[in-house]
């Protein structure tokens, strides 16, 4: 994929991502802590995913929960800390957006508490009508 540094790549091979790799970043993470390894891996199974691999190492990921025609959900887009500042995670989101199983999908939705800069530049904005949007949320199930 263009636009990596090098010594990227940039993978949406399924069979390729890692769930233990993926598992280490999200357990610390704020909107995943503390999350169940067979979750993670279950999570990964049935989502759409790519990720960026450094040096044979999994640094990055990212990953959509769709239908391929009129939803798509993206969450758990991660770069470890000591490659963050180098385009990975909107690389990753664009790869995503322009892949071709995804490309005709009308709706993308996603949550974020502190990266709403990248997201705008990638064609995001705020929910137009929030009034519409609910959610259910369980706070008690384990992760």
């Amino acid at each position: 994929m263009s636009g990596l540094p090098p010594g990227y790549e940039l993978i949406d091979d399924q069979a390729r991502i890692d769930p233990a790799a993926a598992h280490v970043f999200l357990t610390r993470s704020y909107w995943a802590k503390g999350i169940a390894r067979e979750t993670v891996t279950m999570a990964l199974r049935n989502s759409f995913c790519v990720a960026v691999i450094h040096e044979g190492q999994q640094i990055a990921m990212a990953r959509v929960i769709t239908d391929y025609a009129s939803m798509a959900y993206l969450l758990d887009v991660y770069v470890l800390e000591a490659h963050r500042g180098q385009g990975l995670s909107k690389a990753m989101v664009a790869h995503l957006q322009d892949h071709p199983d995804l490309r005709a999908v009308r709706a993308w939705l996603l949550r974020t508490a502190d990266a709403h800069g990248l997201y705008r530049k990638l064609g995001w904005a705020a929910v137009a009508e929030p009034g519409r949007m609910m959610e259910r949320f369980s706070a008690d199930i384990s992760s």
